[in-house]
């Protein structure tokens, strides 16, 4: 008798057994003599479900959850790839306008910082030139006007010394009191003061006309032919006195111009030194302004390329 045994690979093998029959022993039994493990074609690609109804059910199920399941992974998929790309599409947008918004910014900063040095540098030249041309000639100004208001300062010191010299000279010299008043050779001497040979002549007009008068009187008369009111006694005793009244005064008066140039020049030179090292300063301070805001463009235009060289490669990377 021939029983099929399947076995755990799901194909058929034969199995050969013999059986011995008391009953019947006139049926004597086939035994093969040869033995055939091979498998045939049709085994090896035939299975046993192949003809089951309920293996068939549960394949059929299997192959459409799969495929329902592969289908909604590709539509989520290409919902994904769509909403990713929107979202890649916005990234990139709002980087562009963002992009747009700083390179605007920065370039204004940039020629903000440009134009304020190039401007501060034409200041800094400005100053240095126009400010010390300026400043030498308000020195030379301020200088010649100084020495001629010490000049006029040194002749009114001169005047207040020599004209009340020359008045004492004059009436220390025997015989004035007698032909002029004080209040006439006050008014003299302070209107020809500094000119020696015109208070002579003054002199002599009054010794004359009080001596014309004298003729009269005895005692006149004997005092004007006298050697003190001689003309030439007189004259020279005169020119004498107004000389040393009017070096006095030239001499106090050249002490006090030297006095008040060199006052007035050492406040010049001070308040000169003053303006330079201020414009020195100001000078330097603008210098370093300006070095600090090409310092800060070259500083904002690096980085800007920088910013702009990583934005690029960003772009590229997100439209790829």
């Amino acid at each position: 008798m021939t029983v099929h045994y399947i076995n755990i690979s799901f194909f058929a093998h034969p199995l050969n057994i013999l059986v011995h029959c008391k009953n019947k022993p006139y049926n004597t039994p086939h035994t093969s003599t040869t033995t055939s493990r091979v498998l045939s074609e049709r085994d090896i690609y035939t299975s046993i479900y192949d003809n089951d109804e309920d293996m068939k059910s549960v394949k059929d199920n299997f192959d459409r959850q799969t495929s329902q399941r592969f289908e909604e992974y590709e539509q989520r998929m290409i919902t994904n790839r769509k909403k990713y790309k929107e979202q890649c599409e916005k990234d990139i947008q709002r980087i562009i306008l963002k992009d747009k918004r700083e390179k605007s910014l920065a370039e204004k900063v940039e020629k903000g910082c440009l134009k304020c040095g190039c401007g501060l540098g034409g200041l800094a030249v400005s100053v240095g030139i126009f400010g010390g041309l300026g400043t030498y000639g308000w020195k030379a100004a301020a200088t010649a006007a100084a020495i001629e208001t010490a000049k006029q300062a040194g002749i009114q010191k001169g005047i207040q010394v020599g004209v009340p010299l020359t008045i004492q000279k004059l009436k220390g010299i025997p015989g004035i009191c007698l032909i002029i008043t004080d209040e006439n050779l006050k008014n003299m001497v302070a209107t020809l003061y500094g000119q020696p040979n015109y208070i002579i002549q003054a002199i002599n007009v009054a010794r004359n006309a009080w001596c014309d008068g004298a003729t009269l009187l005895s005692d006149k008369e004997s005092t004007c032919t006298s050697y003190l009111l001689q003309i030439s006694n007189l004259s020279q005793q005169v020119g004498n006195a107004a000389v040393e009244a009017n070096t006095a005064g030239n001499i106090a008066a050249a002490a006090e111009t030297e006095k008040l140039e060199t006052a007035a020049l050492t406040n010049i030179q001070n308040t000169s030194t003053t303006c330079t090292t201020a414009i020195i300063a100001s000078t330097v301070v603008i210098l370093v302004i300006v070095l600090i805001m090409l310092i800060i463009y070259f500083v904002l235009r690096y980085r800007r390329k920088n910013k702009m060289n990583k934005k690029l490669q960003y772009t590229n990377l997100l439209k790829e």
